[in-house]
């Protein structure tokens, strides 16, 4: 029987099991750490409470959106300073761009993991 009724969006990341399998809070918890610092992953709080793990992997991946975003804003006008070359220039603006998409993307992944565990757990308390 499903310990969850969550509905698997599309963004939900394939690293991670289907919620109410067998063991998909143990998959969640290992695609979560890899989102965020090492140090984070082994802090005792987190590893117990995989909603509190979920929370941080959300605020630091909004972070690095922020850094990504500054980085291709800034780009056309701080690169040159720097005596880049215009195709550098230009590479390095659609790989800041593309990696903007795929933090978006673990973004909108994170959320719905977050949001699972959120309804696993609001049911049960938090361990």
């Amino acid at each position: 029987m499903p310990l969850t009724t969550t509905r698997i969006s599309t963004d939900w990341p394939c690293q991670v099991k289907t919620p109410g399998s067998y063991d998909w809070e143990r998959s969640a918890a290992k695609w979560l750490r890899e989102l965020v610092p090492a140090r984070y992953g082994s802090y005792p709080a987190l590893i117990r409470h995989p909603v509190l793990l979920a929370r941080h992997a959300q605020i630091q991946v909004q972070q690095e959106i922020r850094v990504a975003r500054t980085a291709l804003q800034t780009a056309r006008a701080d690169l040159p300073r720097l005596g880049m070359p215009e195709s550098v220039i230009e590479h390095t603006i659609k790989l800041y761009a593309a990696e903007l998409m795929q933090l978006q993307h673990i973004a909108r992944s994170v959320r719905a993991v977050s949001e699972a565990l959120v309804e696993r757990h609001g049911a049960h308390g938090v361990r």
